[in-house]
């Protein structure tokens, strides 16, 4: 989990479409600017949820985020938002209770519960 810049809540890594990038591609790339994480990023999503996002001015917008798996295989030191944010590993379930997204919270408890029996998990991760 990292940081948000804005308020400092704890979020996962995410981001908005990247011209020609495919979906995971661009959350791959977010996950690296973001968290400084390297590693194997599924195709399939394993779920979904929305948030609200703040614009200036006491304004928002609802974004809906599609959330990739990932195998993590490398932390860097040193990445681009590394000033901006904090990291720190959490649990599923230690996750779930720190973020502030209630559909990210159910996503994240329903990971923390035999990850491996659910179908994309376990295709995900024979292949990575």
């Amino acid at each position: 989990m990292v940081t948000s810049r804005d308020t400092g809540r704890w979020i996962m890594p995410k981001g908005w479409t990247m011209n020609g990038k495919k979906p995971w591609a661009a959350a791959e790339i977010e996950a690296l600017e973001e968290a400084g994480a390297l590693g194997y990023i599924g195709h399939e999503t394993i779920g979904h949820y929305t948030y609200k996002k703040k614009l200036g001015k006491g304004q928002s917008i609802t974004c809906a985020v599609d959330v990739y798996p990932m195998v993590v295989e490398r932390l860097k030191a040193n990445w681009k938002e590394r000033a901006e944010r904090k990291r720190k590993w959490f649990s599923a379930k230690g996750a779930a209770k720190r973020v502030s997204e209630p559909e990210l919270a159910e996503l994240l408890n329903s990971l923390a519960k035999k990850p491996a029996k659910q179908p994309v998990i376990r295709e995900f991760l024979k292949a990575s």
